[in-house]
């Protein structure tokens, strides 16, 4: 699985370990994001916060990749922030 950062077609960041899966049906989701953190930088400061806190404590999440605008490499550091988080 490879770690990511996915550019939401609602503006929204996140850095999440990404799987594609086939949809058995079409429409379905068919990208598993385990592990999917926000990355905030509303403040100056890179923050990470888990994807749908509050609301979930699952980590798994199924997404459909028409809500995908990009995928791209995380920084070093941004990558080494989110290995640190997810490692607890």
């Amino acid at each position: 699985m490879e770690t990511k950062v996915i550019a939401l077609t609602n503006n929204h960041l996140l850095i999440s370990q990404i799987e594609e899966v086939a949809a058995a049906v079409p429409g379905e989701p068919d990208c598993k994001l385990v592990s999917p953190f926000v990355i905030n930088t509303e403040t100056g400061q890179t923050v990470l916060e888990p994807f749908l806190n509050g609301i979930t404590k699952d980590d798994t999440v199924m997404l459909s990749s028409d809500k995908i605008l990009t995928l791209v490499d995380p920084t070093p550091t941004l990558l080494e922030k989110y290995q640190d988080l997810i490692k607890e």
